[in-house]
């Protein structure tokens, strides 16, 4: 009988949450110059690039439930990151100009993030796995 983790490493829940973990290790410490977690720069790198998205399309994007969205939205806006606005029944989300001033910052610490880890396991394992782990929770949605 296998011992450790070994004795998991054919559970794709096991294997999945061990490499998530050390991915949001490696993302915390990446974002950590822009004094964002990695979900919040996330989150402002969408809005930066589609001013006026609403809330369900974030929600979307980031594979995210609403509440969690509204959540970091609310947190953005107390940073005088983001701001929302009424229109109809409907909410869009605006960057401001101290997000669009970040943009960059936080770009660089995702690229930063990329070649961490693709310096790690190589660059074609990085690309598959990317891929396959992008797909695969695509298939996954209930």
């Amino acid at each position: 009988m296998k011992e450790g983790k070994e004795k998991y490493c054919g559970c794709l829940y096991y294997s999945a949450n061990a490499l998530g973990r050390i991915m949001t290790k490696m993302a915390d410490e990446a974002f950590a110059p822009t004094g964002l977690a990695p979900s919040y720069a996330f989150m402002l790198m969408s809005v930066n690039h589609k001013p006026g998205i609403q809330p369900m399309a974030l929600s979307d994007d980031m594979q995210l439930t609403p509440s969690t969205v509204t959540r970091l939205i609310e947190k953005l806006e107390n940073k005088g990151l983001v701001e929302r606005k009424p229109v109809g029944r409907t909410t869009e989300v605006y960057p401001t100009e101290k997000s669009l001033a970040l943009q960059p910052k936080i770009q660089g610490c995702w690229k930063s993030l990329k070649e961490r880890y693709t310096s790690i396991i190589g660059e074609d394992m990085a690309k598959r796995l990317t891929q396959d782990a992008f797909a695969a929770s695509q298939s996954l949605i209930i």
